[in-house]
């Protein structure tokens, strides 16, 4: 099999909802059409033998998925593929534990915010739209994710996840160091174009500026993410390593980063729906 058809088999486009959105006044979906969704998920895992899944909250270690396999090596040890981010934290816990609201149901305007408090500078808002995307578009004061892919792989950094697979390799270690940034209009503040880059150290492609400083790491065992898995579940094993701490970062880097880098990111990513099944979380250790 090909990469581009190993692709298109174990990275499924997004499913149709299916059942029909009941709006509230902000226009977010209803908490029934969330249930809905979750219980679609458990029914199309249910004795198929998927691993555990992730978005999850860092805060609780219980989990019952009975699919183990060996946690990815460190960070340093494999090959940095890909960097995106996603508007709103995917993940719940440290200090991003406010919800955002239901959403659209497709993955937008959900997710987990900065819990702490800012500044009324630093909330200024930019003349213009950050990273504007067909769905959203980024603000002071916005939250979000930044997801630093590894491979175990002999890969180059890339555009997608496909970056992180290989002809040579098909079932790559996948390792993803998460950091949570709030944008602030602050141009003291954290650099992301310093934050993302990327170069070549003892022959391994590393992101040279990942943050260290944000409380320890809680490691576990996952899948990948992105609201395409809210009914279905990913096929995809990887070691998660998400800080528990935010960092503000300049939102106007931001920006710049988005107008052109090596990824081809140009907007922020919706969330996968929390996942709550403790059948389709592994424990915490």
């Amino acid at each position: 099999m090909n990469k581009t058809n190993y692709l298109l088999a174990i990275l499924p486009l997004a499913l149709s909802l299916s059942v029909q959105a009941k709006s509230t006044h902000d226009n977010a979906v209803s908490d029934e059409l969330v249930a809905t969704q979750r219980t679609e998920l458990a029914q199309n895992t249910k004795n198929k033998g998927f691993g555990p899944q992730s978005p999850r909250d860092i805060s609780s270690v219980a989990g019952t998925n009975t699919i183990h396999f060996g946690a990815a090596p460190a960070y340093n040890h494999m090959n940095l593929c890909n960097i995106h981010f996603h508007k709103n934290a995917e993940h719940k816990g440290g200090e991003f534990t406010k919800y955002a609201g239901n959403g659209d149901g497709h993955g937008y305007q959900t997710g987990y915010l900065y819990s702490g408090k800012l500044s009324v500078e630093q909330r200024k808002p930019l003349a213009s739209e950050v990273c504007p995307g067909t769905h959203n578009s980024l603000q002071s004061g916005d939250t979000i994710e930044v997801h630093y892919v590894h491979s175990s792989a002999q890969v180059k950094p890339g555009a997608t996840l496909g970056a992180c697979l290989s002809e040579s390799i098909m079932n790559p270690q996948l390792r993803v160091e998460t950091q949570v940034y709030v944008l602030v209009n602050d141009d003291n503040a954290l650099n992301f174009n310093k934050l993302t880059t990327v170069s070549e150290t003892k022959g391994k492609y590393q992101a040279l500026n990942i943050p260290n400083n944000t409380g320890k790491p809680v490691v576990y065992s996952g899948s990948t993410t992105g609201p395409s898995y809210n009914e279905a579940g990913s096929p995809l094993q990887v070691t998660w390593s998400v800080r528990p701490e935010v960092a503000k970062v300049d939102i106007a880097s931001v920006a710049k980063w988005c107008e052109g880098n090596e990824f081809k990111e140009d907007h922020a990513h919706g969330v996968r729906n929390l996942v709550t099944n403790p059948e389709l979380l592994s424990p915490i250790k």
